[in-house]
């Protein structure tokens, strides 16, 4: 077959599907807004697209989203109409729609199939808009703006033929009839790459080496931000710090916002929420712990999976909203983990089976969680196991994800 790939960051959540494609043989195409460096990535041939303008000054606020949305998507549909005029005509398009950039492209081949990756449908109430009390909603128009958000999702639907989910709670926002269109599959983790490893080791700040036989508490966000619990965190580490003598705190994160709002600096004299909450804490923590507490800045790959590997405890925190793959890596990497005790992680986290679940918004508890695991080897090799069973049984690439993402495909060209 002739298929083609849309994704504004592409591979994205298509980094194992396009590929392995392309090993079946069949002609495998990416659309993106990246400047590409090489014209083919693993057998997939790029082919860039461009918007024709930028967005309109002043514009309304409540669709100043739809309008990126609708630039995009006339740039990818250029982009498709030469594509068709030298000769391309695919048989399937695979779309994350989550920018616009499929919108208009039935337009373009009527006869494809169109499968569409459904990440998150926007509720005004019940998932993650309003979620936090610490940080209410103002704005009495945002419950108005959200709304407008999902003409993308819904304009979509109308021209879409199936759809695929990562986890049930994330198809579960999406409203009918257009759910039972929706198979759900998740994007898949190399449980055989990223496996637990009693000799792991970590150096910090070129002096600090880590082992196994250290005391390791790692939390993980792209960004540190409140949509993935960092203040929640960063309360929790004074008590820890001051039962747990020995342990070190590693941070991993960025300094910018992936989900949520950047912060008012009127309001918390600083400009991103890394420091923010650092301040906060920072008086009640010693001079010496706070040279146990170590932020990592955004690592790269090859060293974040060792750092998983060397957790004692690992801590991930969310609102209702999309699950990180973090999570589901550090499963398969053997971690113990304590998690949030919301909406996505029920379907990985089973109380006191593959992890511990407490409170979003109860730092106390999540303190008591981790000094109870750091202090109890067998609870934590167990947990740890069991999280390692449960992502090879349901998370794993080669033998569950992917067969059943190809077998997507192929129901979705027929």
């Amino acid at each position: 077959m002739n298929i083609l790939f849309i994704h504004q960051n592409f591979p994205g959540q298509f980094k194992h599907l396009a590929p392995a494609l392309v090993q079946q043989g069949h002609q495998v195409l990416a659309m993106t807004m990246q400047k590409v460096q090489s014209e083919n990535w693993k057998g997939v041939k790029l082919v860039p697209y461009k918007v024709q303008r930028g967005t309109t000054p002043n514009i309304h606020s409540w669709v100043s989203d739809f309008e990126a949305k609708a630039i995009r998507a006339e740039g990818c549909f250029h982009a498709a109409l030469e594509l068709k005029a030298q000769g391309f005509t695919p048989d399937v398009i695979i779309s994350h729609p989550g920018w616009g950039e499929s919108m208009f492209l039935k337009r373009v081949w009527p006869q494809a199939k169109l499968g569409i990756y459904c990440e998150f449908y926007y509720h005004p109430q019940g998932a993650d808009f309003g979620f936090d009390p610490e940080f209410p909603i103002m704005d009495e128009g945002a419950a108005c703006r959200l709304q407008l958000k999902n003409l993308n999702n819904m304009l979509h639907f109308e021209v879409a033929d199936a759809a695929i989910s990562p986890t049930y709670w994330q198809a579960s926002t999406f409203p009918q009839p257009f759910r039972d269109k929706i198979t759900v599959v998740h994007d898949g983790i190399d449980t055989t790459a990223i496996h637990p490893d009693e000799y792991v080791s970590l150096v910090l700040n070129n002096s600090i080496e880590l082992t196994k036989r250290d005391e390791v508490v790692t939390f993980v966000n792209r960004n540190l931000e409140p949509y993935r619990g960092y203040h929640i965190f960063m309360r929790a580490l004074p008590e820890i710090l001051r039962r747990r003598p020995h342990a070190r705190i590693l941070i991993v994160g960025g300094n910018e916002v992936s989900y949520g709002a950047s912060p008012d600096p009127q309001l918390y004299g600083k400009t991103n929420w890394k420091e923010i909450f650092a301040a906060e804490v920072r008086s009640k923590i010693s001079d010496a712990d706070w040279q146990r507490v170590h932020f990592l800045g955004n690592l790269p790959y090859q060293h974040f999976i060792p750092l998983l590997q060397l957790s004692t405890v690992h801590v991930y925190w969310t609102y209702p909203f999309v699950l990180s793959w973090s999570l589901l890596e550090a499963m398969s990497t053997g971690c113990a983990i304590v998690a949030s005790n919301t909406q996505p992680l029920h379907e990985a986290i089973i109380q006191n089976e593959t992890g511990r679940l407490v409170d979003f918004f109860d730092p106390a508890g999540l303190t008591n969680e981790v000094c109870s695991l750091l202090a109890d080897p067998a609870a934590r090799q167990r947990l740890g196991a069991n999280a390692r069973a449960f992502a090879q049984q349901h998370y794993d690439l080669q033998t569950i994800c992917l067969p059943r993402q190809l077998e997507w495909v192929q129901q979705l060209a027929a």
